[in-house]
């Protein structure tokens, strides 16, 4: 594992095997052979994944291995520039779009050349327009399945798994993804890494940006928070892909012993009034050892070792508020079942509280703690001590009132008590009447009946009846019965015998099934929680179903057009129809709930008929919450409209009122007007019917939003092209100090919607963020600004503003329609939605941030046309 703190250095981690590590001189074989794929993978720009690609391409050129440059960026890195001398480059494809030249990945080239290893870089990239291939992935694919060898590099944020998260954290969304399923195939994945400073410090010195956007980077997304928290993501997914390799190759080579590689600790709890000293002790051992905590709760299939709906809502609130995630698995062996998943887990510690059984209850029954001690293995065990321990015997009970156990004890005691019942009768001697002998035969067959039902109590009547006839009944040793009274009494015992024995079992079968209810109750509950509550009910309730019930994987089947289709499934190698099901349960003739992994009892097929009707109610839920997200928009688009009615009653009528006011007076033929009213009047006239066509503008433009009218028809523009155009003719530009370096990377947007976007915020800002400013007298000194920088893959513009600012936590609402704060001087509050609308057609982002000594600034981040930065 790469160290997580104090790393000055370049600390690489590898996931795989060794690709480099066959002789140069090695044999080709003869059959088709795939291409082992090798990434580079790390938390940020500039960690230093090219540079260790390409150092490893001289260490396999100096072994003799031929070795190719497919493409490689170097980002105008001095160091990097220099470790390409001495490789071959296979020269690059070059490519028009829409009139900008491009170069590309020459596939073919590098198929024809047939290396033996070529280095592509950027995994993620998205290639342009026209090309073989839509994603330089899929180019790799084909190279790796030619026999090449590939040396890739990958930041973390391209993973698709982690998109969104990376979003939240540094506010720009990644354009350009990789299915993580294709990084889990390379057989090679190692990790790049150094601590946030030393990147910094390597950004400042200008080693990774060009020195103008060394400054945008440091104050955006190469931000310490953000890159602390990046290079987190990325420890943690090759850690977990290690965790997957190991677990994999354990269950390649049938491996069930525990290896210690990484701590986990699981802790068993009862429900009982020590399982909150269990997990929080456990926790405390977890937190010791750096290790993961898994909260275990075993439900057995008679429900004696369940705990109450209260109790496991407790644990489970527990467990979360500890950061321990909690398991429920069914079982009618508590030993062997918390074994069995802690093995199945790679656990390599156990917690478990001290027996509450007393030490004369552990003297006929070692209990489950012993139990689970003696069959651990390689698996540590913690036996925490609490209130409850010792307060009583609770004997272990057998699922079936027939079970084999107690079948034995049955026949046995069926056999040994008449014979003791006896043996004390002749001690005693003759003094007793018969009937006392009677009274201690009769005892036993209670007895017997009472342990092991019907067949040991009819044995133990009879050979009572036997035994109390040739010992005690005139004439004795004889199995004669001469009085009646003698036989009546032998009818009596078998009588009393099978009505007790009928009694003891249909009382245990009742019992059983109670307690068979109660753990199906128990299962239901959970499995409602799941599908009210969870925000993925169908994913969340089928991981829950192969978990309880140790399946390899679950599937969701839906028949549509002749065809069976996976709706949803967890685990790996789902069915694909029922008939490959090990157990295939029927929700309705289209819809199957398919299992693999293991036949199941019969008794479970309520529970599972159960779970695969709430199956099909998540299912239906799910479809149903996006047909009322397709109601949503269209309420919203009808609440639009009816806020628009409302809006345009006052702000349309106002530029119009002072239009015709101005246009009577200059009308008026007995309204004197000297040169200079008469210009103030068509002054007038100008500015509101400006107003007026940027109200109408927005208007429109808010409704094609509203109805997905909006089309962007995207193209390589410049924002120093953008900005002079959306500032040409508006008012009070004299106030405005623009710093756009026209040297800086193209974007990939709609020329004629940015312009709006610009024209619609610096309006805004003109307006709302410059009080006291009087367009037609020059300030002394700009009072907004707009600046653009370049870092990563975008380009972000900012227009800044020294204004009164946003009132807390107002920043979203700034861009909802029809949004006016007090103080605010004219609009009808639609041109910051149709700029946060716009930005988000052209797939890109506007937010807000307080401008430094009082203000706001508006942040309008674009993607780079044709790729990003490595």
């Amino acid at each position: 594992m790469p160290r997580v703190a104090g790393l000055a250095h370049t600390d690489r981690v590898a996931v795989g095997t060794e690709a480099s590590a066959e002789p140069a001189d090695a044999p080709r074989r003869d059959e088709p052979r795939r291409g082992e794929l090798r990434i580079y993978f790390g938390a940020a720009p500039g960690v230093g994944k090219t540079y260790a690609m390409l150092g490893e391409a001289h260490r396999r050129l100096e072994r003799g291995t031929d070795v190719v440059v497919g493409l490689v960026e170097t980002h105008e890195r001095y160091r990097t520039d220099r470790l390409l001398e001495g490789l071959e480059m296979v020269p690059r494809r070059t490519m028009t779009y829409r009139g900008t030249e491009f170069e590309e990945l020459d596939l073919d080239a590098v198929l024809a050349r047939e290396p033996e290893v070529a280095l592509v870089d950027e995994l993620a990239h998205t290639n342009i327009p026209g090309s073989r291939n839509a994603k330089r992935w899929q180019d790799i694919e084909e190279l790796l399945d030619a026999g090449i060898d590939v040396l890739t590099t990958l930041n973390v944020q391209h993973l698709e798994s982690v998109n969104d998260v990376v979003e939240r954290i540094t506010g720009v969304r990644q354009q350009e993804t990789v299915p993580d399923a294709v990084v889990r195939g390379a057989q090679q994945l190692e990790l790049v890494d150094i601590t946030p400073e030393a990147l910094r410090r390597r950004l400042a010195h200008g080693n990774v940006y060009p020195a103008r956007k060394v400054d945008a980077a440091l104050s955006n997304y190469f931000r310490p928070g953000n890159l602390t928290a990046l290079r987190e993501i990325s420890l943690l997914w090759v850690a977990d892909q290690v965790d997957v390799a190991l677990q994999r190759y354990r269950a390649e080579q049938s491996i069930t012993d525990t290896w210690e590689a990484r701590e986990r600790v699981v802790v068993a709890v009862t429900g009982g009034p020590e399982t909150e000293t269990l997990v929080r002790r456990a926790s405390r051992i977890a937190a010791r050892a750096g290790a993961e905590l898994m909260v275990l709760h075993i439900l057995r299939g008679d429900g004696l070792a369940g705990a109450s709906p209260g109790a496991l809502t407790h644990m489970r609130g527990l467990a979360k508020n500890l950061g321990a995630t909690f398991h429920t698995v069914v079982g009618d062996d508590v030993p062997d079942a918390l074994l069995d998943f802690a093995r199945g887990v790679n656990a390599t510690q156990l917690v478990l509280g001290t027996s509450r059984r007393s030490r004369l209850a552990r003297l006929f029954d070692e209990g489950i703690g012993a139990t689970v001690v003696r069959r651990s293995g390689a698996i540590d065990v913690h036996t925490v001590t609490h209130s409850e321990a010792g307060r009583g015997w609770r004997p272990r009970r057998e699922r079936s009132p027939l079970g084999l156990s107690r079948r034995i004890t049955g026949w046995a005691a069926a056999v040994l008590l008449p014979v003791l019942a006896t043996g004390l009768g002749l001690l005693i001697g003759r003094g007793v009447s018969l009937s006392t002998d009677a009274v201690g035969y009769f005892l036993v067959i209670v007895i017997v009946a009472l342990v092991g039902g019907f067949g040991p109590a009819m044995l133990a009547a009879v050979l009572s009846g036997m035994l109390l006839n040739w010992f005690f009944t005139e004439p004795v040793f004889t199995l004669t019965i001469a009085d009646p009274e003698n036989l009546v009494t032998l009818l009596a015992m078998v009588l009393v015998a099978a009505l007790v024995a009928v009694v003891v079992d249909r009382a245990a079968r009742r019992t059983v099934q109670a307690t068979e209810a109660r753990t199906e109750a128990a299962l239901l509950t959970s499995y409602a929680r799941t599908v009210l509550l969870s925000p993925n009910p169908l994913d969340r309730l089928l991981s829950k179903v192969r978990e309880n019930f140790g399946l390899s994987s679950v599937a969701l089947l839906e028949k549509t057009s002749g065809e069976w289709r996976r709706v949803a499934c967890v685990g790996p190698s789902p069915c694909d129809a029922p008939d490959d099901a090990d157990v295939d349960v029927v929700v309705t003739p289209d819809v199957h709930l398919a299992l693999r992994g293991r036949a199941l009892p019969a008794e479970t097929r309520g529970v599972l008929e159960t779970v695969a009707g709430q199956a099909l109610l998540a299912l239906r839920q799910q479809r149903m919450a996006a047909e009322a997200a397709t109601a949503k928009r269209r309420a919203d688009a009808t609440e639009l409209r009816t806020a628009l009615l409302s809006a345009v009653g006052h702000d349309l009528r106002t530029p119009l009122t002072s239009i015709k006011a101005a246009i009577g007076s200059l009308r008026a033929p007995d309204l004197a007007l000297s040169d200079e009213d008469t210009a103030e009047l068509l002054a007038d006239v100008e500015e509101s019917a400006d107003r007026l066509s940027g109200i109408v503008a927005n208007l429109l433009d808010s409704s094609r939003l509203a109805t997905g009218a909006v089309v962007p028809r995207l193209r390589s523009v410049t924002y120093d092209e953008v900005v002079a155009r959306a500032l040409a003719g508006m008012d009070g530009w004299s106030a405005i100090a623009v710093d756009v370096d026209e040297r800086l990377p193209p974007v990939l947007a709609d020329a004629g919607l940015l312009e709006r976007v610009v024209a619609n915020v610096v309006d805004n800002a003109l307006r709302h963020g410059t009080p006291g400013l009087d367009r037609a007298v020059p300030p002394a000194e700009p009072a907004i600004a707009i600046r653009a920088s370049a870092h990563s893959d975008r380009v972000e513009l900012r227009i800044v503003d020294h204004g009164r600012g946003l009132p807390k936590g107002a920043a979203d609402a700034m861009f909802a329609p029809f949004k006016r704060f007090s103080g605010t001087k004219g609009g009808i509050g639609l041109g910051m939605s149709v700029a946060r609308g716009f930005m988000d057609a052209m797939g890109g982002t506007i937010r807000t941030e307080d401008t430094p000594g009082g203000g706001l600034t508006v942040v309008l981040s674009l993607p780079v046309d044709g790729g990003g930065v490595s």
